[in-house]
């Protein structure tokens, strides 16, 4: 599963997904219509610049600017930190007659990992564990029982006439 988060013209989509990724969709339809000296809203797009950041305790940090490709419409955020608070802002790179529109952004935070997950993996450790003391507190007893105790041992026999 995931939760979508849309900037407020709606041209990106930021897909946060539950393994802390984070997938950015968008179309250029959202941006406004072409302006009529362009044949093709299409024809003069160059690319698209990709700035993120996210919220510090007293400032905000940049964490990725990319150059994207003008096929592109998505881009994936590996490993998002989680209870950080993000910020990425998209804006199309036009040719030098048509100025670039103003960028888009989308903010949200990337929850951290479930505590599902944590749970099953303390109690995947603490059952390990508690194997290895039984084990261990079978061993003790098993060397307590046949090597400390006297009976059936050399020493009851050397003691008969």
């Amino acid at each position: 599963g995931c939760r979508a988060h849309r900037s407020a013209g709606g041209a990106l989509v930021a897909n946060v997904l539950r393994n802390g990724s984070v997938l950015l969709q968008w179309g250029l339809r959202h941006w406004g219509p072409p302006r009529p000296a362009a044949a093709s809203s299409s024809s003069s797009l160059r690319g698209f610049a990709l700035n993120c950041s996210w919220d510090g305790t007293y400032t905000r940090f940049p964490c990725d600017s990319v150059e994207l490709g003008a096929a592109c419409r998505d881009y994936l955020l590996a490993e998002a930190h989680g209870s950080v608070r993000y910020r990425l802002c998209l804006q199309p790179r036009y040719a030098p007659p048509r100025p670039a529109p103003p960028a888009q952004c989308v903010e949200f935070r990337v929850e951290p990992a479930a505590m599902r997950d944590i749970v099953v993996a303390m109690t995947a450790v603490g059952g390990s564990i508690c194997v290895m003391l039984v084990f261990i507190c079978l061993l003790v007893a098993y060397i307590t029982e046949n090597l400390m105790s006297p009976r059936g041992g050399h020493a009851g026999a050397a003691a008969r006439p």
